[in-house]
């Protein structure tokens, strides 16, 4: 506090003064005698955390606490692998469980023909797909295959794949919302992980309407199919399930051919359960003969002939012959798929969460000192000018190779969601390696599509390169030029909103993910009619939105008054601080009648919180005068001002 000008050093005037400055200041620290307080500097959210050393140096260590930090070192390395195993295994068995829960409805979905014609439905049930089965290579699986039977055309597989993009960043986004226990911490794996979905959902909005008028990706993909003599290639490298394998077959093993013949629609489909329960099997051909209603009929180059007023001929049938159980824990267990689902949803959910926060604990106690240093150097430092711009796309063939390495967009985008929310990575660089994750599942689909029979080569590699070349589009769109990278600063706009607000990151989850993909393709089986009726006043209002609120902070002084704000509106429609009020009051109505003891706890927490304060107050009352009472504060400010 500033003393009274020409006060002598503790004279009354100089102590009048000083306390009628803190009682107007309301001063936290009474021990502080600094003649002016220095305004505190606001720390970026953003920037990336100290990670610092606590520990004695390295030098300061003698020859046993050398080698126990070593022993301790490998231990925590062994314990971080082992952990990791555990977590992508975990992310396998929630694929499975969501498959079990919804993988014969996304069979389903795919049967209405009349509304994959439509390419928004055709988008969102990719979206919808993709969630259900948790496996974006599992939705692909099942266009590639009904474009081979030719229940559906390439033109309109491509605003599915479209869709499967978006619908495989969900992994990440739930690994996110699993780190909310740190305001900022959660506020930057959230933003990390969301970084994908703007990224996907950008593209969309721009290559699906150039996609629809000109069939861009179609013609791009047909000339390179038509230009090269394309052999028929091996299967795609399988090294994660080779080191996964091992633990999860002994958990559950699925049939996921159900799901595409469901979808290209066998309807003795309908009846199999999607747990496989023979894993060692036999197929034996036989030529048997068969009855037929005429010898039009007759098998081309078998035998023919009339016997007993009846036509028969010969015809190849394949039998299958079950030779060995499979050995997961579910295959005595006679369950229908949807209870074995929710059990291994809620066990992989329980082992996700364990995982994550024990790597996190993990990574915070080994980032340390030295090592932090060198590593966040290494991920985060550019190259010197003017080389800097090669840095981001190095990223990108990094995160394209190790996505390529795994064989999972998922698992690698949600390995490096942690390490964004602790500080290792920042989200600038985490933005390519994401970019470079979608360019990396895709050549995996491609390698899987050179594999497919001669017949159907054309059309599997076809919609392979259709998915290829959207993201390499959108790359195009949203990289190159700093000013076009979005994607960053919206996920930064909505990490901020969810560290504020976290319930809003499960309302984000349930509605982009869920809720509109629903109502949209709700909206188009209804028919186009009710999809532009509905679709377009909404779109041209969330354009409205965007532009006004783009004005309001930029050119102000071109909008009409009431625009430059949106406090005409009810507060409700323009802030999250009502809702939020209304989500505390029911969280707190839960919490009170789950724990009957709260109510006693709050009371005593609130009594100490008094006596905390009564004690500051007596503490301030003797450090400036003994003489002189909190009553008495009012008269002491007018006098003071009066002197």
């Amino acid at each position: 506090p500033r003393p009274h000008r020409g006060a002598l050093p503790f004279s009354p005037l100089f102590l009048l003064s000083f306390y009628a400055e803190l009682a107007r200041k309301d001063v936290k620290d009474p021990e502080s005698r600094s003649e002016e307080s220095e305004p505190e500097e606001e720390q970026d959210p953003w920037d990336l955390p100290e990670l610092r050393d606590t520990g004695l140096k390295w030098s300061d260590l003698d020859t046993k606490g050398k080698v126990l930090r070593v022993l301790k070192s490998i231990v925590k390395f062994i314990l971080l692998l082992g952990l990791l195993y555990v977590f992508v295994c975990s992310l396998d068995i929630l694929s499975s469980a969501f498959q079990l829960v919804g993988g014969k409805a996304a069979g389903d979905i795919f049967q209405d023909n009349a509304v994959l014609s439509n390419p928004v439905a055709g988008l969102v049930i990719g979206v919808l797909v993709t969630v259900l089965v948790q496996s974006s290579s599992t939705s692909s699986s099942i266009v590639v295959s009904m474009v081979s039977s030719g229940l559906l055309e390439v033109k309109s597989a491509v605003p599915i794949i479209m869709g499967a993009n978006i619908g495989t960043s969900v992994t990440n986004t739930i690994v996110a919302v699993m780190q909310a226990g740190d305001r900022n911490e959660f506020r930057r794996a959230f933003a990390g992980a969301t970084v994908h979905d703007f990224f996907n959902w950008l593209s969309v909005l721009v290559l699906l309407p150039l996609e629809v008028a000109s069939g861009y990706l179609y013609r791009l993909t047909k000339l390179i199919i038509d230009s090269f003599n394309i052999q028929t290639g091996a299967d795609a490298p399988d090294l994660l399930k080779v080191i996964t394998e091992p633990l999860t077959k002994n958990i559950i093993e699925l049939d996921t051919s159900v799901i595409r013949d469901i979808a290209t629609g066998d309807p003795a489909a309908r009846n199999k359960s999607l747990v496989k329960i023979w894993c060692k099997t036999e197929k034996i051909t036989n030529l048997v003969n068969i009855t037929v209603p005429g010898f039009a009929n007759c098998t081309p180059g078998a035998l023919c002939w009339e016997e007993d007023g009846q036509i028969w001929t010969q015809e190849n049938q394949t039998e299958t012959n079950n030779l060995g159980k499979c050995t997961h824990m579910f295959v005595y267990a006679n369950l229908p798929d949807l209870a074995v689902g929710l059990i291994l949803l809620a066990l992989s959910l329980l082992a996700l969460c364990t995982c994550l926060i024990l790597i996190v604990k993990l990574l915070n106690s080994m980032l340390k000192g030295q090592v932090a240093v060198v590593i966040k150097k290494v991920l985060n430092t550019d190259f010197p000018f003017p080389f800097a711009w090669v840095t981001g796309y190095i990223a990108i063939l990094v995160g394209a190779g190790m996505t390529f390495i795994v064989q999972s967009s998922s698992v690698f985008t949600s390995a490096i969601t942690p390490l964004v929310g602790i500080g290792v990575i920042s989200l600038e660089r985490a933005y390519p390696l994401t970019l470079g994750s979608n360019i990396g599942t895709t050549t995996t689909a491609i390698l899987a599509a050179l594999a497919s029979p001669g017949e159907t080569l054309a059309n599997s590699l076809q919609i392979s390169l259709c998915h290829f070349f959207f993201n390499i589009s959108g790359i195009l769109l949203w990289y190159p030029i700093p000013f076009t990278r979005i994607p960053i600063r919206l996920a930064k706009a909505l990490g901020n909103r969810t560290a504020k607000y976290r319930w809003f990151a499960a309302l984000y989850l349930i509605l982009i993910f869920l809720l509109f993909p629903l109502l949209v393709l709700g909206l188009s089986i209804a028919g186009w009619q009710v999809l532009v009726g509905v679709g377009v006043p909404v779109v041209v209002l969330a354009i409205f939105v965007v532009v006004v609120n783009i004005m309001q902070k930029r050119c102000p002084r071109f909008l009409p008054s009431f625009l430059r704000s949106w406090d005409f509106l009810p507060k409700p429609l323009h802030s999250l601080k009502p809702w939020d009020k209304v989500v505390t009051a029911g969280m707190s109505f839960c919490r009170t009648r789950c724990c009957c003891c709260c109510k006693c706890c709050k009371e005593k927490e609130k009594d100490e919180e008094k006596d905390d304060m009564k004690t500051k107050d007596k503490t301030l009352e003797m450090y400036d005068n003994p003489a002189l009472t909190i009553e008495d504060e009012a008269k002491v400010k007018v006098t003071a001002t009066h002197l």
